[in-house]
């Protein structure tokens, strides 16, 4: 940005303040009921409020294809022994390693301020695009670096960042989604456009935007709806819990589309017709959530992902779910690391806690739950590397995910007492993070 581009948004921002207290001071004056312009000058306060700190899509950076492909790369699929095994091999161990390291040495002590500033510090976001976490679903023939799905690579990493922090995990892995997407379903000019961004240093802002600011939200009744008008396409609605949304380059937007059903379009972010908003959520908060909003943006008819095929679609939805149990299982799994040498050390009437019964039996289940949900979790990816139909693991990993990992962090806060109820120690944040996953809907991928 700019120089002058930031003195433009300061002035905007001081003069936007400037007439939020001068319109505050005068509803609160008797001079407009003298007047009587009260209604008025309250319309005009709320209006202004409600959309003063909407603000529109940055313009990002020009996406342009740098090769012709005469058709999509794709990676290709393991082969399958018939056998379920979880014994990581010699890269995925590696990388798992690598990351779960720079979740302890990096994501671990900067979460408090991170959590508490609502965003994650830049040079961690680059650090962890240096480890590759963001193009593990980018094909070789377009510089990635895995020749095969990663579909249980993903879940691996993303179990081992979430064990230093789940939200930035969530910050992090983002971007990579929008790549994960692209490369699965993309045609070959969608994948020759967008996907060597994700290969570099200066990876893009991106998400992948599902979940819809409504209760009890359906994946497959989207109220974001797609229209043809003539060859274009234009979308209408609002996207929910997108990570780092006033930053996004690049977007992949779930929506009703005209004759076709729920399908994925790839928007960049300077479109006309996209705005943001912040907000702030209960948990993931170094992930700086925000509210997307879709009015009326065209686009041109290959924004479409793909054929728009209903059984990507769905495949999406089932990927993403596989992609937040892992978080789920990386935070429970620091609820469990955090709480055995809790009590063990923590004395009362004399002895550990742990020699108490119900204290013992409490760490237990965690233990328990948390190796059910990884179990479940990697079966699920396991079955998407091979190609076979993963629809009821994903299901049954997202329910675990969902009821234990939420039962996990209420269990770890009561298990420190009061202590669990204060920031000097994680579990309250861990609490709050763990129950995204059974809201949330797409924005990560495996």
């Amino acid at each position: 940005m700019t120089t002058s581009t930031q003195n433009g948004h300061g002035i905007a921002e001081r003069s936007m303040g400037v007439g939020l207290r001068a319109l505050n001071w005068l509803a609160g004056s008797e001079l407009l009921d003298r007047i009587r312009l009260r209604k008025q000058v309250e319309r005009a306060l709320f209006q202004t409020t409600k959309g003063g700190f909407r603000t529109a899509t940055v313009a990002g950076r020009t996406f342009k294809a740098a090769q012709q492909l005469g058709k999509p790369a794709r990676q290709r699929r393991p082969k399958s022994s018939g056998l379920f095994d979880v014994t990581p091999d010699d890269e995925q161990q590696m990388l798992q390693e690598a990351c779960r390291s720079f979740a302890e040495a990096e994501l671990r002590p900067a979460a408090l301020e991170a959590d508490a500033a609502r965003r994650t510090p830049p040079e961690l976001l680059a650090q962890a695009a240096g480890l590759g976490v963001g193009m593990l679903g980018v094909p070789e023939q377009l510089g990635g670096v895995i020749e095969e799905t990663s579909a249980v690579t993903s879940a691996l990493v993303a179990e081992a960042l979430a064990h230093g922090d789940l939200g930035i995990a969530y910050a992090t892995l983002a971007p990579g989604a929008v790549a994960t997407a692209i490369g699965l379903w993309g045609t070959a000019e969608q994948e020759a456009t967008y996907l060597p961004a994700f290969t570099g240093e200066d990876v893009p802002v991106s998400a992948l935007a599902i979940l819809e600011p409504r209760p009890l939200f359906d994946p497959l009744e989207l109220e974001t709806k797609a229209r043809r008008d003539g060859g274009d396409w234009v979308l209408d609605g609002a996207k929910s819990l997108v990570a780092r949304a006033g930053e996004c380059e690049l977007f992949v937007i779930a929506a009703a589309a005209e004759s076709i059903g729920p399908a994925l379009f790839v928007v960049e972010s300077g479109t006309t017709g996209l705005a943001t908003e912040p907000e702030p959520a209960m948990g993931l908060r170094p992930a700086a959530t925000g509210r997307l909003l879709i009015e009326g943006v065209r686009v041109p008819a290959t924004a479409l992902l793909g054929d728009g095929r209903r059984e990507d679609y769905l495949e999406c939805v089932n990927r993403a779910r596989i992609a937040w149990s892992a978080l789920a299982v990386g935070g429970s799994q620091a609820v469990l690391d955090y709480v055995i040498p809790y009590v063990n050390e923590r004395q009362a009437f004399g002895e550990p806690i742990s020699n108490r019964q119900a204290v013992a039996f409490a760490v237990s289940d965690i233990g328990i739950e948390t190796d059910g949900m990884r179990l479940a979790t990697y079966r699920a990816a396991s079955r998407a590397d091979r190609g076979e139909d993963f629809a009821r693991e994903a299901a049954l990993a997202r329910r675990l995910a969902a009821g234990k990992g939420m039962e996990i962090g209420s269990e770890g806060v009561q298990l420190l007492g009061g202590h669990g109820f204060v920031k000097e120690h994680p579990v309250e944040r861990w609490y709050r993070d763990l129950r995204a996953a059974g809201v949330m809907e797409g924005a990560l991928l495996v």
